[in-house]
C-alpha cells in the first residue's frame, strides 16, 4: 500500500516554524546589545541554545518521518506509542546525564563536612557563625528537566496534529476527485440514453411521414441531419450556448409540426429575444426530452390537441414552460426512460439549485422548469 507523502505546506510550515526558533537567540542577543555599545556578541551563549534546540530538532524529525507515519498512515497504534514512550524516556535519560558535572557529581556526606571549619565566635557581636550546609542537587529530573519533557511532549503532539491535518485533507480531495469522476460516468450514462432514446422518437415520425407525405418526409430527413449535427458535436460537452440549445429546439419543433396539420394541432412556441441575446451556457439536451413528451403523449389524431411552449430569461433565472393536451394512453403502456433521466442530470448537475414542477390535470399536462443562468 502506498501512502501520500509530506504535502509541500506541511513541510513550508516546519521550515518557517523552527527557522524562527533558531534565528530568535540571534535577534534576542542583537536587541540586548543595542543599547550596550562595549558589548560582544556572545556566540558561545548561542551556540548553547542551538546545541539544546538541535536535540529537539532531531528528534522531530524522527518524529516526522519515521514514528508518525505509523500512527497517521498505517493506523499502528500500539507500535508508535511504544516506540514514543522509549523515546521520552530516553530524552529524560539524556537531560540527567547532559547536566554540567559541578552540578551532577557530589562527594560523600563525610567528606561535604570535612574540610568545614567550626563555627566561630563573631567579633562584632559575639555570636556563634552558624555551619553553612553544602547544596544538595538532587539526582532525579529537575525544574529544567520537566519543562524540556513538556516541551518536547507539546512538539510531538503539534507534529502530530499538523500531519492529521494534511492527511484528512489529501483524503478530502481524494474522495471530491472520486466523486467527481462518478458524477461525470453518470452524466454520460445519462447522455448516451437520451440521445438514442431521442433518435429513435425521430425516426419513427419520418417513417410515419413516408406513408403520409412523401415530399414532407424528405423535408423531415434534411431537418433530421441538422439535429443529428447537434446531437453528435454538442451533446457529449458540458455545457453549450444557450442560443444554440434553443435553435436546436426550434429545429425539433419545426420538425414534428411537419407530421401533423394545423387545424388538429396547435403548437406555439414563444422565445422571448432576451434568451437568444444571452450569453450564457447551459447543459445540452436539457429541454428536449419535456417536448419529445409533449408531442408523444399530448397530441391524439382524434380530437384537437395543443403544445404550448414558452422559454424566458428573468432575473439570472432561466423558465421553461411547457403545457400540453392530454391523449388517451393505451393500457398496459407505460412511460419512457427519458423524464426520469432528465431529473437524474438536474439533480447531479444542479443539486438543490433547480426547479422542477410537475402538474398533471385530467385534461392537460404542464411542466415548469427554472434553471440558474
Amino acid at each position: 500500500m502506498s501512502f501520500p507523502k509530506s504535502d509541500r505546506h506541511e513541510t513550508v510550515i516546519y521550515l518557517v516554524l523552527w527557522g524562527i526558533l533558531f534565528i530568535e537567540p540571534v535577534m534576542n542577543f542583537y536587541f540586548r546589545m543595542a543599547g550596550q555599545p562595549e558589548a560582544t556578541f556572545d556566540w558561545n551563549g548561542i551556540f548553547r541554545v542551538w546545541r539544546e534546540y538541535g536535540v529537539f530538532f532531531g528528534l522531530f524529525l524522527v518524529h516526522n518521518y519515521l514514528l508518525a507515519p505509523l500512527l497517521v498512515y498505517r493506523q499502528q497504534k500500539a507500535l508508535y506509542f511504544s516506540v514514543v514512550a522509549v523515546l521520552l524516556a530516553g530524552f529524560i535519560f539524556y537531560q540527567c546525564q547532559s547536566r554540567p558535572k559541578e552540578r551532577r557529581h557530589h562527594k560523600p556526606r563525610f567528606e561535604q563536612f570535612e574540610n568545614h571549619r567550626p563555627p566561630e565566635f563573631s567579633r562584632e557581636h559575639g555570636l556563634m557563625e552558624p555551619m553553612m550546609e553544602p547544596k544538595m542537587e538532587p539526582m532525579g529530573p529537575n525544574h529544567h528537566d520537566i519543562v524540556a519533557f513538556i516541551i518536547l511532549v507539546l512538539m510531538l503532539g503539534m507534529n502530530l496534529g499538523v500531519k492529521l491535518y494534511f492527511k484528512q485533507r489529501y483524503d478530502q480531495q481524494q474522495l471530491d476527485k472520486l466523486e467527481n469522476q462518478n458524477l461525470q460516468q453518470q452524466l454520460e450514462y445519462l447522455k448516451y440514453q437520451i440521445n438514442p432514446h431521442f433518435l429513435m422518437n425521430t425516426l419513427n415520425n419520418i417513417h410515419a411521414l413516408v406513408d403520409i407525405d412523401p415530399e414532407r418526409a424528405k423535408e423531415t430527413i434534411v431537418e433530421l441531419s441538422k439535429i443529428l449535427r447537434f446531437v453528435l458535436y454538442e451533446g457529449n460537452k458540458p455545457t453549450v450556448p444557450l442560443s444554440r440549445e434553443m435553435a436546436f429546439l426550434e429545429d425539433y419543433i419545426r420538425l414534428m409540426r411537419m407530421r401533423y396539420s394545423e387545424d388538429k394541432v396547435k403548437v406555439t412556441y414563444n422565445l422571448q429575444p432576451s434568451v437568444t441575446r444571452s450569453q450564457s451556457e447551459v447543459p445540452p439536451l436539457m429541454f428536449i426530452t419535456f417536448v419529445e413528451n409533449a408531442f408523444k403523449h399530448g397530441i391524439s389524431y382524434r380530437q384537437a390537441s395543443f403544445i404550448d411552449i414558452g422559454i424566458s430569461a428573468e432575473g439570472g433565472k432561466l423558465v421553461f414552460v411547457c403545457r400540453n393536451s392530454k391523449a388517451p394512453r393505451e393500457e398496459g403502456k407505460q412511460g419512457g426512460v427519458g423524464l426520469q433521466n432528465i431529473k437524474q442530470r438536474l439533480e447531479l448537475i444542479y443539486g438543490k439549485n433547480y426547479t422542477l414542477d410537475i402538474d398533471e390535470q385530467s385534461e392537460t399536462y404542464n411542466i415548469t422548469l427554472i434553471l440558474p443562468l
